[in-house]
């Protein structure tokens, strides 16, 4: 794919292990077929917490982490250690020492360039660091530190680094980490990329796609219906006894004839978008109604008779 150097906004994740986190990026920037996205501070601390999550669970050895460090512009330079909990050996007599990183932060030097240093841990390392305090008042600052311990061990000068902000935003684990889109999941059982909101199957928009099992099995009525009667928009339902039942059907102002015999339904239809509504009820909590868009009609007859709107069809 060529390069057009055109961002988007959109929604990353890897697999179930990470994610998803909205960002930006440009989809023709890939590392064999993975992308590469940059993130606001706020994801950033997301991602942050869900890597040490991910190195708790399984080990700092295996995982790579993300650590955001907070400050002050007028904050005197603080250092802080990034400690693994790990050890490894030394020399060949089998001493030790941990697995650990210190980041040494000039605070009021950023905005004039200077960046934040990372350096293994010594004896003066560690008194400066225990002697370090959050001070100032100024406006906040962060630095943020990708770390990757499998290589901490090796000496390697790319085991950790500062993850330094272009245009307020992070770029981490480009060319690196296997980064896919985040997907949705119309209602109809298309599924798209996070940043396509609009379904080419049925036209569901993604923010306006159902989200709880009433509003899906609201939805799925309607389709269930609209198999016979394309233009089919809302329907009535009486919830009073012991089972939902449809009353009426309409298209737009105009009321179906639901009769069995001298109408576009049959009764197995109908009965089939009545038990697509039953089975949500049963597990409906209460507010779920409103949720769904159901509306309240007053009746002489019934205290529970409710109108339910169909999605508009795709033009």
């Amino acid at each position: 794919m060529a390069r057009t150097r055109e961002t988007i906004q959109t929604r990353v994740c890897i697999d179930d292990m990470l994610g998803p986190f909205d960002c930006q990026l440009d989809p023709s920037n890939r590392w064999n077929g993975w992308l590469s996205p940059s993130f606001t501070l706020d994801a950033t601390r997301q991602l942050s917490a869900q890597t040490l999550q991910m190195a708790d669970e399984y080990g700092y050895d295996c995982v790579d982490t993300i650590h955001v460090i907070d400050g002050r512009a007028d904050s005197q330079e603080t250092v802080h250690i990034i400690d693994s909990g790990m050890t490894h050996e030394v020399n060949e007599d089998g001493d030790r020492e941990p697995t650990a990183i210190a980041v040494r932060i000039p605070w009021r030097s950023l905005e004039r360039g200077a960046t934040a240093t990372l350096t293994r841990l010594t004896p003066a390392v560690r008194k400066a660091a225990r002697k370090s305090k959050a001070t100032g008042r100024g406006a906040a600052r962060a630095v943020v530190v990708h770390v990757r311990w499998q290589w901490m061990s090796e000496e390697s000068d790319t085991a950790a680094n500062v993850v330094q902000p272009r245009d307020g935003l992070y770029s981490i684990g480009g060319w690196e980490w296997t980064w896919h889109f985040a997907s949705w999941w119309c209602v109809c059982g298309e599924g798209m990329d996070w940043h396509e909101t609009e379904c080419p199957l049925c036209g569901m928009n993604r923010d306006k796609n159902p989200k709880t099992p009433l509003a899906v099995a609201t939805w799925a009525a309607g389709a269930t219906l609209r198999r016979l009667v394309p233009e089919a928009t809302s329907a009535t339902v009486d919830l009073h006894g012991e089972f939902a039942r449809i009353i009426d059907v309409f298209a737009g102002d105009t009321l179906v004839d639901t009769a069995d015999d001298t109408g576009p339904f049959d009764c197995e239809t109908l009965g089939e978008a009545d038990e697509i509504l039953r089975q949500a009820l049963d597990e409906a909590k209460p507010g779920d109604l409103e949720a769904a868009g159901w509306e309240h009609v007053p009746d002489e007859k019934t205290d529970r008779l409710y109108r339910l709107s169909f999605p508009a069809l795709r033009p």
